[in-house]
């Protein structure tokens, strides 16, 4: 399950990095207001038109102007000055043709006298038809391209003397990823690796809550039989010439104190003994002696409805560790737990016992 949930990370990583690179194929048009005066009827002629394209590096603003031609030609190429206007004058737009020097040149020429923006119309035989200007050199000021048939009727206009001011502002996008099926296409997408991942953290979180609630199930159930477990083992209280209280200094292996007369003691069923207060907060929570690792659940005969390898996987040792087994007087022996071929006499029982008590208890006697 990680490794889906790190391919739906992987998707929306590479969606989100063909988004930005993509969007160099976007391109923004411009909305152009021209209006002059008719000398014939003496009124104020408008035309409206989402006829522009910006250039790549252009900003997105808008601008305002009077529109403008070059000195010489049309193409606004050639050395300083190329308009008989600079930046001391009203407001104004250069209207320049496409050809005889890069677009950057013709920007760059026109923004050094003082231009707000520049137009620049397709070479003839285009009709109306634009490109997306290429000007890396000369970002900064408002450049846009118009069609042949749309610049030169402008152009014939500003020749002929008509003051023609120009309002552009933007228009709206366009491109392969603003299509609508595009749209379409990466809203489901985004929708459905949505919708997978939250599935995914969903159904994760009801699956760790579910473990929890059967683990919290499964201790109450263990320390609910636990409890009747302990009622079940031999308590007495410690006296006075007790073997407890001998010159063996016997202590609790879990608190490591000495016992005295007094002192109310738990026998487990492996025969260890420990203070009563200490020994059954240990089996309410561990189930076996802390020495020997024997399971008083299952030495009492009691039975769990639960898994065994699942209740008891920290309780036993690792199948390859060996341990050290005393039948009465007899010498010691060492048994591996995995071992399958082994086979006890029915009845028979081991008794464990801690390795250093008896060997503290042997070089005392000694």
């Amino acid at each position: 399950m990680d490794l889906k949930v790190g391919r739906c990370v992987l998707f929306l990583v590479l969606l989100s990095g063909l988004v930005r690179c993509s969007a160099a194929f976007v391109f923004w048009t411009a909305l152009l207001v021209t209006s002059n005066q008719d000398s014939q009827t003496n009124t104020s002629v408008k035309r409206y038109c989402e006829c522009g394209v910006y250039g790549i590096s252009s900003p997105l603003e808008g601008a305002t102007g009077l529109l403008t031609l070059p000195i010489q030609g049309s193409m606004g190429c050639g050395p300083l000055p190329v308009y008989a206007r600079n930046s001391s004058d009203p407001p104004w737009i250069a209207l320049v043709k496409r050809g005889n020097c890069t677009f950057s040149e013709k920007i760059i020429m026109a923004r050094n006298q003082g231009a707000e923006a520049v137009v620049v119309y397709n070479v003839e035989g285009t009709g109306n038809m634009t490109m997306h200007m290429s000007h890396p050199e000369s970002p900064g000021i408002v450049a846009i391209m118009i069609g042949n048939a749309v610049g030169v009727e402008m152009a014939k206009l500003v020749h002929s003397g008509v003051a023609v001011e120009m309002v552009l502002s933007v228009g709206s996008p366009h491109g392969p990823w603003m299509d609508t099926y595009w749209l379409y296409f990466l809203s489901i997408a985004f929708f459905f690796v949505t919708a997978a991942s939250i599935s995914y953290f969903v159904f994760l979180s009801a699956h760790r809550l579910h473990n929890m609630r059967s683990q919290r199930r499964t201790e109450h159930r263990l320390k609910t039989v636990a409890k009747k477990a302990i009622k079940q083992l031999e308590v007495r209280t410690i006296k006075r010439g007790d073997p407890e209280t001998g010159e063996d200094d016997q202590t609790c292996a879990v608190c490591i104190e000495s016992y005295k007369a007094g002192d109310v003691i738990t026998v487990l069923t492996c025969g260890h003994i420990f203070h009563k207060a200490c020994i059954e907060p240990w089996l309410l929570a561990k189930r076996t002696c802390p020495m020997c690792k024997c399971d008083i659940l299952k030495a009492l005969g009691v039975e769990i409805e639960e898994d065994k390898e699942q209740i008891h996987t920290s309780s036993y040792p690792p199948p390859d560790v060996t341990v050290v087994t005393v039948s009465g007087g007899e010498p010691l022996y060492e048994v591996p737990l995995n071992d399958p071929q082994r086979r006890e006499p029915q009845g028979y029982q081991h008794r464990y016992v801690n390795g250093a008590f008896q060997g503290d208890s042997q070089d005392r006697l000694g």
